[in-house]
């Protein structure tokens, strides 16, 4: 599994360990240099180190190496500091160089790159990435995981420049949300992390136990089943996507034909 992940390129083994939160650093003795964007980043590597369940503000604060009251400064409870996380994780997009936030080589490769944009920041932060899917938006219409205001002005002016339809790029916008909600949650549940509170946290290894002497087939499929196939299925369905999205904007473009010769 660990050399799988290492040939994955999106992957923190792939890229070398990489992150772009903000980490909280030593501990300090007093409030030196503490501001929202370093509370905030050490929040997500703590959630990355222990889990969502263990984060309080008094962990929080002695992670920081400072009282829990002082965090109120920057974040004014714990609902505050979630919905921080959440827009530091998705804020990596920005900084990940293989994301662009123009179309500059066709709507297709946009929405390649800003895919596995999406997926580097899931697999660099699992612990975090249900979080992202359960918050609650701005807007309710805005869709995790690209639930950025603006990511969405950015994705939407990509696909009408194309030549997308008002309708047909509102349309692919829920596709590609669902595709990467979907896909990815999947891909970090594998990876042990509970999705919701009903979740065993033993339930995987309880699986990996399974007597299959019943199950003939599955016993002996189980170490194709077994395979690590992430990065290849999700290159592949995110490629079958995209094709089925050019087939909406030549419907699009041929109803906008139609009209203007009517």
């Amino acid at each position: 599994m660990d050399d799988e992940r290492e040939h994955d390129p999106d992957s923190p083994e792939g890229r070398g360990a990489s992150a772009a939160v903000l980490p909280a650093g030593p501990p300090d003795t007093g409030r030196r240099g503490l501001d929202r964007r370093r509370v905030l980043g050490a929040a997500v590597e703590y959630i990355d180190q222990h889990g969502l369940g263990a984060l309080t503000m008094r962990r929080l604060g002695a992670h920081l190496g400072v009282e829990a009251m002082a965090l109120y400064r920057y974040v004014p409870g714990r609902e505050n500091l979630l919905d921080g996380v959440v827009e530091t994780v998705i804020d990596e997009l920005y900084g990940d160089p293989d994301v662009h936030m123009q179309a500059q080589h066709g709507w297709q490769d946009f929405l390649q790159r800003l895919a596995h944009g999406v997926r580097r920041i899931a697999l660099a932060h699992p612990e975090v990435f249900p979080l992202i899917a359960t918050r609650p938006p701005a807007a309710p219409w805005l869709r995790p995981p690209l639930r950025s205001l603006r990511w969405l002005e950015t994705f939407l002016d990509a696909l009408l420049a194309a030549g997308f339809s008002d309708e047909a790029a509102v349309a692919a916008y829920r596709a590609y949300s669902s595709f990467l909600l979907g896909h990815l949650l999947l891909e970090v549940s594998h990876r042990g992390v509970k999705i919701s509170p009903e979740d065993e946290p033993e339930g995987g290894a309880a699986d990996a136990t399974a007597d299959l002497e019943q199950h003939p087939t599955i016993d002996r499929l189980e170490p194709l089943l077994s395979r690590d196939e992430s990065a290849a299925e999700f290159e592949e369905s995110l490629e079958t996507l995209i094709e089925r999205l050019g087939r909406v904007l030549e419907e699009s473009s041929a109803r906008s034909a139609r009209r203007s010769t009517s």
